[in-house]
């Protein structure tokens, strides 16, 4: 919207003293024309901006010149500059909003206050997008037509229909009532239900969404931690999973865990190995998972993970120990 751009322009120029009309465009992701525009109606409400002639020139506010915007102390001002940084916005096309409200957050603060919050927030990074082992943790993308008429559904109450490609089928239109959106590891999901049935549909997968008018059959409250964990628990109980019994050095215990579904059972034998049991999604997964622990781990059951992991071991063996 016009009025929301234009309060952005006046908060740019706040906060860099003085911009070009090219890194105005930039900014704002709208033509230099656009912002030329945009100028022309900020001095024509009355506000005090006015253009620099040069090499260095641009557009700048009058000395003095704010937006009001109270009722933040700076510890309220710097959790939320800390909450912008993280990447779950983007899972639900939030991100140019985002990037909106934070300059308004430090516009908000007493110039005292403003350089000491945003340089505390630079020194905090949460989720990168890369780990220790340079693994790129990358964020699925979701349309902003989709992401937009989903929100809309969703706090409106309305029902939704969505284009939707489950894994290895066909795409077909759907018609949901929509409860709430949960985002997990800079995944989306929207929760829903379905002709009275629970279900859970992950935005990447959504190729075309409609608001309808008619309102959605759904609580006036809802618990989404508590939906969440109920799905996540039908999800863990169905389909080709698969119970492992795995004795493994401490050590690596969070690699097992960070890739099971679930852990059942766990105790420290005598030896101070770990004995855990664990689900994973199927065979493929659970000889995956065990195989990249090495020795560090030990199948003891069931007898078809200890075989296809003997008979791997023994390829790979037979492979290196060719003679050239």
């Amino acid at each position: 919207m016009r009025a929301d751009r234009l309060v952005s322009l006046v908060l740019l120029l706040r906060q860099h003293g003085r911009l070009s009309a090219t890194a105005l465009a930039r900014e704002l992701e709208v033509s230099t024309r656009t912002v030329l525009r945009d100028i022309e109606a900020l001095s024509a409400a009355g506000v005090p901006v006015y253009a620099e002639r040069g090499r260095h020139g641009g557009f700048a506010l009058l000395p003095g010149f704010r937006t009001e915007l109270t009722g933040l102390n700076p510890d309220e001002a710097l959790a939320l500059l800390v909450a912008g940084s993280r990447r779950g916005a983007q899972a639900f096309g939030l991100g140019s909003a985002l990037a909106s409200a934070m300059l308004k957050v430090v516009d908000a603060l007493p110039e005292s206050y403003r350089d000491t919050a945003a340089g505390a927030a630079e020194r905090l990074l949460i989720d990168p997008e890369t780990d220790l082992l340079s693994r790129r943790l990358v964020a699925e993308e979701v349309p902003d037509a989709v992401a937009a008429e989903v929100l809309r559904a969703v706090f409106a109450g309305h029902k939704l229909r969505i284009h939707y490609e489950a894994a290895d089928q066909a795409p077909e239109w759907r018609t949901v009532d929509p409860i709430g959106l949960v985002t997990v590891r800079d995944r989306g999901y929207l929760l829903a239900t379905r002709s009275g049935a629970d279900r859970t549909y992950r935005l990447s997968r959504i190729l075309a969404a409609q608001e309808l008018a008619e309102p959605a059959q759904r609580p006036d409250r809802v618990d989404l931690d508590l939906a969440w964990q109920e799905r996540s628990t039908r999800f863990r109980a169905g389909g080709d999973q698969v119970t492992v019994v795995v004795r493994l050095d401490p050590a690596r215990r969070e690699d097992l865990v960070g890739t099971a579904l679930a852990v059942l059972a766990e105790e420290t034998d005598p030896d101070g190995r770990l004995r855990l049991e664990v689900t994973f999604q199927d065979r493929r997964h659970a000889e995956w998972a065990l195989w990249q622990l090495s020795t560090n781990a030990e199948a003891l059951a069931p007898q078809w993970l200890r075989d296809s992991l003997r008979a791997r071991a023994t390829a790979v063996a037979t492979r290196y120990g060719m003679s050239s």
